[in-house]
């Protein structure tokens, strides 16, 4: 059993982080950005360092008293917060920001968990590297929260998700203990790999305080074209033709629906529509590398083809690093633009085989608009890794709140279909307490049996943010 923070474990806390290292609870670390839940907590503690959170969480271990580690706090799952069971100790890894090392030679680079993913990537552009994480957030989410989730986002197509950038860590177990695994070594055949445990655990089986991360030489050269395609199935047929054309070069290749970019132009009114044509459906692809003359014989010879076979309707190059960056603004503003041009939404992070995802696309739309007549399906997402974002807004006029509480059921009917066609339910974004009834729903039961063995052999108290990805009175 668990219990609340006491007053002799709050002076002990505050005795081991110093006058600095703690604060009241704030909405700051009790709310998530959705507003779906509303944590607590006893106190916030900020520690400094990791022999700080090691000793944090041995008098939380000792008193069995619930950790909630925070990050940047952008998780979309309610990963973050408690709202349920006995009030916990949040540990937010905001003051521990530093950049240990960067050492060029082995493309890597050292950090600390609360640095943000920003402040990475200009830190390994200070000495010529690229980091190659990059989404929406990154100005505020952090390096631990990425690593946590195993976050995605927009160039994971090239580069792979945050896993694929782990080289090591430095973690605090359950038990205060610090295991450094800060290698920065390519090849480690030296037992269970560790690292792959704690990253897109969410903070259930230690705190990560550190990471080596890989990083890539910064590319010279960029292609970039916005376009209007036929169909889904155009767009993964181009997917394929930019691959092939230029040897792997595609950095970035979104897929939108028109009404993601409706809800964009309305809600940012002096953003200028991508493309002179209006269709069903965009792609934004970007492509990287060191040569621009080859990049852009290879997109712009793909989309001649595409206008001349009539799978493409229409492109617009950027010919300049402004109209590049105006074509990401429009597709990384879609989720905050949502919420003011189509009110209410039901949001789904989910992968498919990429082959499959226009008959995804056709199959949920039915779906979800039979179920709730009028609900209009926004969808958009990395469609160069398969992962799409099948947002559903509100049918116009209709009352949000009543929408809403259809969470749980359109959530079941999307997932059912995204199984049906093996997908996954959470392609970046992680379980949370968000997607934890229906990961124990959809998961292969001797996978779900080893998550609970691994969970119960690391963390037999469960003590580690109880309640996020399992069960916690199963844990």
């Amino acid at each position: 059993m668990l219990n609340d923070p006491n007053d002799a474990l709050l002076a002990a806390l505050k005795s081991a982080v110093g006058d600095a290292g703690w604060m009241e609870p704030s909405d700051k670390y009790l709310t998530e950005q959705r507003g779906l839940y509303r944590g607590r907590a006893g106190i916030v503690l900020r520690p400094a360092s990791t022999e700080e959170v090691a000793a944090c969480v041995r008098l939380c271990a000792e008193a069995k008293v619930a950790i909630v580690p925070w990050g940047g706090g952008t998780g979309l799952v309610g990963g973050q917060v408690m709202p349920e069971g006995p009030v916990p100790v949040v540990l937010s890894l905001d003051r521990m920001r530093a950049v240990r090392a960067v050492i060029p030679q082995e493309s890597a680079m050292i950090v600390e968990a609360g640095l943000p993913v920003q402040a990475a990537q200009e830190a390994a552009a200070a000495h010529g590297k690229l980091f190659p994480l990059s989404y929406a957030s990154e100005g505020t989410a952090s390096i631990g929260g990425g690593l946590s989730t195993n976050s995605g986002g927009l160039i994971a197509v090239r580069y792979g998700v945050a896993r694929d950038m782990c080289l090591g860590l430095e973690v605090v177990t359950p038990q205060g203990e610090i295991w450094n695994g800060l290698s920065t070594l390519r090849k480690d055949n030296t037992g269970y790999d560790l690292r792959d445990l704690y990253i897109g655990a969410e903070g259930t089986l230690g705190v990560i305080c550190a990471a080596a991360l890989k990083l890539v030489p910064r590319p010279t050269a960029k292609s970039t074209a916005f376009a209007v395609v036929r169909s889904p199935e155009d767009a993964v047929d181009l997917l394929d033709a930019v691959q092939t054309a230029s040897g792997g070069a595609v950095a970035t290749f979104e897929l939108m629906a028109r009404l993601s970019i409706d809800f964009v132009l309305t809600a940012h009114p002096d953003y200028r529509d991508p493309v002179g044509t209006v269709g069903e459906w965009y792609v934004l692809v970007e492509l990287w590398g060191s040569d621009e003359g080859t990049l852009d014989g290879a997109l712009q010879g793909c989309l001649a083809e595409g206008l001349e076979s009539g799978a493409v309707l229409d492109a617009n190059f950027a010919l300049n690093e402004a109209q590049r960056a105006a074509f990401r603004t429009i597709r990384e503003a879609m989720s905050d633009a949502q919420k003011i041009g189509g009110g209410a939404s039901i949001k789904h992070d989910v992968s498919l085989p990429i082959a499959r995802i226009p008959h995804f696309l056709q199959v949920a739309g039915t779906a979800v608009t039979t179920a709730v007549p009028g609900a209009r399906p926004c969808p958009f997402g990395h469609l160069g890794d398969g992962n799409l974002h099948y947002n559903i807004s509100q049918p116009t006029g209709s009352d949000p709140a009543a929408f809403l509480e259809r969470w749980s059921e359109v959530n079941r009917i999307v997932h059912e279909i995204v199984k049906s066609m093996d997908g996954s339910i959470s392609a970046e974004h992680g379980i949370g307490r968000l997607k934890r009834d229906e990961l124990a729903i959809r998961t292969d039961s001797i996978k779900l049996d080893l998550l609970y063995r691994i969970k119960r052999a690391l963390d037999p108290d469960g003590i580690m943010n109880p309640g996020a990805v399992l069960e916690p009175k199963l844990s």
